[in-house]
């Protein structure tokens, strides 16, 4: 009998150390170090496959990979096109977000569209499962598998061959042999490595459910999100009506992507239109407010940038940001006061991006000055402008990529004035063309 042993290991990033550590010297994450206990397996190598060693790269046949049609448009662009075949996919989000919701509205579609496909619901109780499903109108022959035992759920897999399975969620999951309870880091990598091998053998599609931690990072280690193929997140408030999804990683397809959604008590819907949500409850605009035609993924989508500029009650003037990289924003800030000549540096400053959607490109750069530079003159723009490019330090407007994309989606909702980096060379430029009357 092989000797078992203890480690600890890193719950962020599965780190093991022999002894445990107040700080992970890998993630630098605190307190996360959990004990486990490890049984050695012998004769590992000795089973292991044979290695047909290099091939040229003109003998390998070229990859074909067959996609699944949800019926959900948007979640399949999401994906690149489909649901692959023997593709392993992480959905990851807060509690409440609509995680369960969602899988089991695409797996119901699929299993109308004549595909087999198994939800295992680890978290909750056939019962439970039931209502949720009568809920969305689920069709009554999905098979719903109530268990938490990976190897139970692989063998009676094996019997069924389905095209489609959900695992719901990984945390509730957990293998016999592996020696540890379930959630734990070696039970959420073994049982994700089972699952991958799985899926690229019989070339089943699998969903998995993915918890996060209170820093908002999915749960268990890094390992994990290097082991899928694609990577999907919950975004911004899941307590509004409005769910946002991202595709973080895509082995088949684009990253960055997102789709929205709205719910209500029929579960999640697509939104075909981002741009249109986003400014629907635009009215008269007030000062510190400007739109900015930003690209996420290959999708161009209307944001409104809000700032609001006042004078600080303490020595540190703050500089908060919602959505917007916070470094960003500061390096923005200083830009303002030393090629514009805006003394900001006795007031508070707040940045936002209305609808909960998160804006990282640097195309975003003139539309954060020009919020901030209306909210510091309380003058507002015009509602009728749009502006968009990169600063540099020294307070040129620097182009971006997709610039005509970016233009016809501001003109196609109405936008007749956009202000981009071919009409305005310089910060103080385009300051003066968006508060000019």
């Amino acid at each position: 009998m092989a000797k078992t042993k203890t480690v600890f290991s890193c719950s962020g990033c599965g780190h093991n150390s022999a002894r445990w550590l107040g700080r992970c010297p890998q993630c630098e994450a605190w307190n996360s170090f959990v004990e486990e206990t490890v049984t050695p397996v012998k004769g590992r190598t000795a089973h292991a496959r044979p290695s047909s060693g290099p091939v040229r790269l003109s003998e390998i046949a070229e990859a074909r990979f067959a996609r699944m049609r949800s019926g959900f448009g948007e979640f399949d662009g999401l994906l690149g096109g489909g649901l692959v075949a023997g593709s392993l996919v992480l959905l990851g989000g807060p509690p409440g977000a609509g995680k369960s919701t969602l899988l089991l509205q695409i797996i119901n579609a699929l299993a109308e569209r004549g595909a087999s496909a198994i939800y295992v619901c680890g978290e909750e109780s056939a019962a439970q499962t039931k209502l949720r499903a009568a809920r969305i109108g689920a069709t009554d022959d999905l098979l719903v598998f109530p268990e938490t035992n990976l190897r139970a759920i692989l063998d009676e897999c094996e019997r069924r061959s389905p095209d489609v399975i959900v695992i719901d969620s990984i945390q509730t999951m957990s293998l016999p042999e592996v020696e540890s309870f379930a959630g734990s880091v070696s039970q959420v990598r073994d049982c994700t490595q089972a699952l991958m091998e799985f899926a690229k053998r019989t070339g089943c599609a699998v969903f998995i459910v993915g918890h996060v931690t209170k820093d908002g990072a999915i749960a268990g280690p890094r390992l994990l999100e290097h082991l899928v193929d694609t990577v999907l997140y919950f975004e911004g408030d899941s307590t509004g009506e409005y769910r946002i999804v991202r595709a973080y990683k895509n082995r088949f397809g684009g990253v960055d992507e997102i789709c929205v959604f709205s719910m209500d008590d029929a579960g999640l819907h697509e939104i075909t239109d981002p741009s249109a949500l986003f400014l629907a409850e635009r009215g008269e605009r007030p000062s510190g407010s400007c739109i900015v035609p930003s690209v996420v993924g290959s999708r161009p989508v209307l944001v409104e940038v809000q700032a609001l500029v006042g004078e600080t009650s303490y020595g540190t003037p703050r500089r908060l940001a919602t959505n917007v990289d916070a470094a960003r924003l500061t390096t923005i800030v200083a830009i303002l006061e030393r090629r514009a000549g805006m003394q900001l540096g006795g007031h508070d400053i707040y940045c936002s991006v209305a609808g909960g959607l998160r804006i990282v490109e640097p195309a975003a750069d003139l539309g954060i000055a020009l919020a901030i530079a209306s909210a510091f003159r309380d003058i507002p723009l015009a509602r009728n402008v749009a502006a968009f490019g990169e600063l540099g330090l020294s307070g040129e407007v620097r182009n971006v990529s997709h610039t005509v994309r970016r233009a016809t989606e501001a003109t196609k909702l109405g936008f007749t004035r956009v202000i981009a980096p071919e009409n305005a060379k310089t910060l103080v430029a385009a300051i003066d063309l968006a508060l000019a009357r």
